[in-house]
């Protein structure tokens, strides 16, 4: 597999200093997070903080949901009550080292399954970036309900 050169539109920079039990912080300072190890992973689970697989879900929830705002508005259809949740696991790899898994889950009430499940599948497959960086790489389970 080849990775395919992007025109950039818009990066986004964010510092870490002291890694999973540290503190992350972006350049222009819209995301600044205290981060530390739950306690099922062994950390002090500190009150208040996040972890990178929280932050991951929440990105790549709202860029899948975007991905699918733009399919179907190519498509002419309206998904006012799109509802996108992801569900990031992270543990041991047998191959050793951790790995991180997906389950994306995609509502609606207000278009039916067949016509969702059609702009969810061309949104993963082709418009949404974290669906492209991840495709292959991990564990991705994708679920669709419609009217």
């Amino acid at each position: 597999m080849t990775a395919s050169n992007i025109k950039t539109l818009e990066s986004a920079t964010a510092v870490n200093t002291g890694g999973r039990n540290g503190h992350s912080e972006t350049d222009d300072k819209s995301v600044s997070v205290d981060l530390s190890v739950r306690k099922g992973m062994g950390g002090p689970g500190k009150e208040g903080t996040t972890t990178p697989e929280h932050l991951f879900a929440a990105g790549y929830a709202a860029c899948f949901g975007g991905a699918v705002d733009f399919v179907a508005s190519q498509h002419k259809v309206k998904i006012p009550d799109a509802k996108v949740t992801c569900k990031v696991d992270v543990g041991p790899r047998d191959g050793g080292g951790f790995g991180i898994a997906v389950k994306m889950k995609v509502e609606s009430k207000s278009v039916p399954t067949d016509q969702l499940r059609q702009i969810v599948d061309e949104a993963h497959e082709k418009v949404c970036p974290y669906s492209h960086a991840t495709r292959g790489n991990i564990p991705f389970e994708l679920e669709v309900v419609g009217a």
